[in-house]
This record gives structure tokens, sequence and C-alpha cells, in this order.
């Protein structure tokens, strides 16, 4: 899944919650302009594992200008990106899917693989949410499709289409820089549609919430001799735990089988953070 033209102030962290609940994850493809405009978002989509890419400073067609015009648009989006987020993308998204020869000889002077689209989600369109969700009924493993961060009617689809790649078994993933697809999220990886790597997959439900603590259920499938690493956000830290050894208290936690099975849960302090932890798990 992929979202274009963010980030922006209405929609985006609608667009995170979304994910997290469905313990799912995207590329996005920001604008420089839109990234150094807003640098908390930037930090929203890095905390929330998303996969960063470039889609040019302000959206020009590319193909109009010269090289050194693109060279300007590309690298001074590099580095808004590294500046609000932290992270040099590797991949490129040309505004309007349009590219040429000149555009692609900048892309590879900056490290970057140019990304289009295998499913058009016409959502720049005004299409209705049915019609976005439709659109992504399409999807087959391994592909991609073009959403953007900022229609209503996007946000509105996206628990549906979450649902659909759930009961169709497809998970979302991010894009390989070396290939183009689309591929499952690794153990290491933020967020997912469960965790997985090396054997396992780990799903995260938000559960009871209270004023300054919420629980949180996972469930282990794939392995009944696993580790699943809890990446907890900025100011939580852990109150409690149950059906499995976690060790750690802030910042990252361990979890371990104790033999009451592949489902457990923690009790989490807010601290003023009210935001789903994202988990992945590795088969020992």
């Amino acid at each position: 899944m992929t979202f274009d033209d963010g980030p922006n102030t209405g929609t985006t962290n609608q667009l995170i919650s979304t994910l997290r609940q469905y313990n799912a994850t995207a590329t996005v493809f920001p604008t420089g302009s839109n990234a150094q405009s807003n640098p908390s978002l930037m930090q929203a989509y890095r905390s929330a594992g998303l996969q960063i890419g470039n889609h040019s400073w302000d959206h020009p067609h590319l193909i109009n200008m010269s090289s050194s015009e693109i060279q300007s648009q590309l690298s001074r989006t590099q580095q808004a990106i590294q500046q609000t987020a932290g992270v040099t993308p590797t991949l490129f998204r040309p505004p309007y899917g349009e590219t040429n020869s000149t555009l692609q000889q900048v892309e590879a002077s900056l490290g970057l693989r140019e990304i289009i689209w295998d499913v058009d989600s016409q959502d720049w369109n005004n299409v209705s949410a049915s019609q976005i969700r439709q659109a992504a009924s399409r999807l087959t493993n391994g592909q991609i499709i073009l959403m953007h961060d900022w229609p209503a009617n996007t946000i509105q689809a996206l628990p549906g289409i979450l649902q659909d790649l759930q009961s169709r078994n497809l998970c979302t993933g991010h894009i390989s820089s070396s290939t183009g697809r689309a591929v499952a999220p690794s153990g290491s990886g933020g967020g997912g549609g469960g965790g997985g790597g090396g054997g396992c997959t780990v799903s995260v439900t938000r559960a009871d919430d209270w004023s300054d603590r919420f629980n949180v259920n996972l469930a282990v499938s794939g392995s009944s001799n696993w580790t699943v690493t809890i990446n907890l956000n900025s100011g939580q830290s852990l109150q409690n735990s149950w059906n499995a050894t976690v060790t750690g208290s802030t910042g990252t936690l361990t979890a371990r089988p104790n033999g009451a099975g592949n489902t457990f849960g923690v009790t989490l302090y807010k601290n003023g953070n009210n935001t789903t932890p994202t988990a992945s798990c590795a088969a020992a």
C-alpha cells in the first residue's frame, strides 16, 4: 500500500491510526515541501514503522525539466526527509507516474529506485470510498496500489481494504529497493499485517483502555518456540504482563513463551502516549 503527497495535517494522523489499529504498514511518498512544513508528522510516519520514499519537492511535471532542475527537486527532498524523519529514502515515485531517461539518470545518481504502481485507486479523481475499496480488491501478491494521503474517502475506505486483505490471506508490507516489488514485513520491521520473520507471525490487538494505561493482546502463529519484540512508543512503560516471560520496561520489550501457550498480553502505562505499539516475531 502506498500513499502519496503527505504529510497533511487533516488526514495523516487518521491514516496512521487506522494502520496501527489493523497492525498494518505502508510506504509513503511525501513531497519535500510537505515534509519541511510538517516535521512532527514526518516523525509520526517513522514512529509508525512506515517506509518513507521521495516524491519530489513540489510535485511538478519532471519530464519537462532539465537534469539540474530534476536534481534540485530530488536532492532537496532527500535532505528534507533526512532532517525531519531521520531516514534517507531509497525509493522514488515520480509525480503523475511520468518518467524519462533524464529523470532515471538523476534517480540513479541519488541511489533511488523508481516505483510506479500496479493498481491505481483513482482516489485523486474524487471517486467514492467504495470505489477505492473495490480497486484495492484487485491487488495480488507482490503488487502495489497507488493511493494518497489527503482524500477523506481514502481514509474512510482504509478499514475495509485492510479487512479485505486479511480475508484473502494477504498482508501489507514494504517495497524492496532491489526488486521494486512489495514484500512481506520482516522480523526487524515496524508494523505489518502481523510482524513476521524466521517462521512466525504475531498479531497485535488493542484491548482494555483506562485513562493512564491500556492492555495489548498478542497472538503468535507459526511456531511454539518464539521471541516477540514489542516496540513501545515514546514515554510508555510496562506495568504488567501475562502468559509470557517479558523482559524490559521501556523502549523495546522482549517476550518468550512460559508454557501458557501462544497468546499473551501486556499492560502499558501511557505516560502521555496513547499509541498502540508494534511487534515482530522470530522463531527460535
